[in-house]
């Protein structure tokens, strides 16, 4: 159920946050080095990295829910321990490609 409910909850915030900071991603690159300047700014700041982060754990995890969901919907998995194994595993696999991922564009 927490899984699921998260799924939701990943798929709201890429809506909610995710669409105006990629629009204002838009309009920054449309907008020519000052108003990109300006993105590229609050987007370097904490808060922005704090923002971009939480939207790459959104996507990771939305998607390996939903993975998770179509393999469901196959027919596949439908076994309570293999249930609950995915259940576990979903969110550890969304948290470990997050880290992974902002780990190699920090540090490169």
């Amino acid at each position: 159920m927490f899984v699921s409910i998260l799924h939701r909850v990943t798929g709201d915030g890429m809506a909610l946050v995710g669409l105006p900071v990629l629009l204002w991603w838009l309009y920054a690159l449309a907008a020519g080095p000052v108003a990109y300047g300006s993105f590229a700014s609050h987007a370097g700041a904490w808060y922005g990295k704090v923002v971009l982060i939480g939207l790459t754990w959104s996507f990771v995890s939305h998607a390996a829910s939903g993975v998770r969901h179509f393999l469901l919907d196959t027919g596949a998995g439908y076994e309570l321990k293999t249930n609950n194994t995915w259940a576990v595993l979903t969110p550890l696999i969304a948290l470990t490609a997050t880290l992974a991922v902002w780990t190699f564009l920090l540090l490169r």
